[in-house]
């Protein structure tokens, strides 16, 4: 059996920045595996350690920088990992769709029996990779996945899936399918010395999209960017309750005049 698990780097600015023209200086940057995919990491290792021959694969799309991320997830149980780049894509910032052709590319490779991927990343939260995926792999999918049991003798697996206003949906996928996974469906183990040294001998392949037979042009780009605004209209009452006490209630009566 073989698990495909997609991982993306996700960069975490410090409090205080600075932007310069369209992008925040590196210095004020913190690399890290995204929150999502360390769920997704943490489920395919589980499988693989319940049932026997189990391979666990992560693939990310990313530059060279990225690759000390992706040992991360090596490092938590990952066999091997696959990272696809080239410099033509057009930096960071790819578009959900444009992403997806690249890891259905990797898909028709690696023909995996399904697929992790995080519901979301942490930087721009699209929420829409694992499923463009599973459409341009041609494949099932089920989204925002709290719960995973895999039935390998029927070829499926039963799900619990997080639907609006706090409905959940049970139901039963076939496989192969793509799943994307919810933060919460586990806890995600902290990589081990003897696992961080293990990482580094493990294999890291560097494909490129002629590689896996894909023309891809990303669609987005970035206009501007800009610190949000901040501010609050607070207003403070100094003293002890009994001092304050009348303040309040004269305020809350303009309030309430002004809203009227």
């Amino acid at each position: 059996m073989k698990i495909l698990v997609t991982v993306t780097e996700v960069a975490e600015p410090d409090d205080e920045f600075e932007i310069q023209g369209q992008s925040i200086e590196d210095r004020y940057l913190t690399y890290d595996l995204n929150e999502w995919d360390d769920y997704a990491v943490e489920e395919a290792v589980q499988v693989s350690e319940e049932y026997d021959d189990v391979e666990v694969v992560s693939v990310t799309v990313g530059p060279e920088r990225a690759e000390e991320t992706v040992r991360q997830a090596l490092a938590k149980g990952v066999d091997r990992a696959i990272r696809v780049w080239d410099d033509d894509l057009g930096g960071d910032l790819l578009d959900p769709g444009t992403t997806a052709e690249l890891l259905a590319g990797v898909v028709e490779e690696e023909e995996p029996d399904f697929v992790f991927s995080g519901v979301q990343s942490g930087d721009m939260a699209f929420g829409a990779t694992g499923v463009a995926l599973a459409e341009a792999a041609g494949l099932e999918w089920a989204a925002v996945i709290n719960d995973f049991e895999l039935d390998p003798d029927a070829g499926s697996a039963s799900v619990r899936r997080e639907l609006e206003g706090g409905v959940e949906e049970l139901t039963d996928v076939a496989l192969p399918a793509v799943f994307t996974i919810q933060t919460g469906i586990n806890e995600p183990r902290y990589a081990s010395l003897r696992g961080i040294r293990r990482a580094q001998q493990k294999p890291l392949d560097v494909e490129t999209p002629t590689d896996l037979g894909v023309n891809v042009e990303s669609t987005l780009s970035l206009s501007s960017l800009e610190v949000p605004e901040t501010g609050s209209d607070v207003t403070y009452f100094e003293g002890s309750a009994d001092e304050t006490a009348a303040e309040l209630a004269a305020f809350l009566r303009e309030q309430k005049r002004v809203e009227a």
